[in-house]
């Protein structure tokens, strides 16, 4: 989360950022189609479910469209809304984890996944000998 610095840098990040194409008197936006490409791809079906079914992302696709905008400006409106609460999410978690300097929890600069030769732990450590045999049974001497 360190590499976002607010929501219109992981929107921008995403490709859910409006770009300018307005052309003469005609002002439109339209998305970037550069960014991380899966995670735009998550947020598209993730507004398409959104609109299957009667949630607050299909409510406000339908205020977008009452309010003039075509179909494609009011989806391209959800996708951005759907990008800035996963950031609030990413944000929230981030906090709630106290992550290290490597994102992940518990990565401190001391701990062996962070070292260049980690130490050996004792899942590494080979078994002290053969395992003792056990007797046999046999089908006859069992029924």
């Amino acid at each position: 989360m360190a590499r976002f610095t607010s929501r219109d840098h992981f929107a921008s990040w995403n490709g859910t950022a409006p770009i300018d194409a307005s052309s003469g008197e005609q002002n439109r936006h339209r998305l970037s189609r550069a960014g991380n490409r899966r995670i735009n791809r998550a947020l598209h079906i993730m507004a398409i479910v959104q609109l299957r079914r009667d949630t607050e992302g299909r409510r406000y696709y339908r205020r977008r469209l009452a309010a003039g905008k075509t179909p494609m400006e009011a989806l391209r409106a959800l996708k951005r809304r759907l990008s800035d609460i996963v950031y609030r999410q990413m944000v929230a978690d981030a906090k709630l984890l106290k992550t290290g300097p490597g994102g992940h929890a518990g990565a401190t600069l001391q701990s062996s996944a962070a070292d260049p030769n980690p130490e050996i732990d004792t899942s590494e450590k080979s078994l002290p000998g053969p395992a003792t045999p056990q007797p046999r049974t046999t089908l006859a001497a069992a029924s």
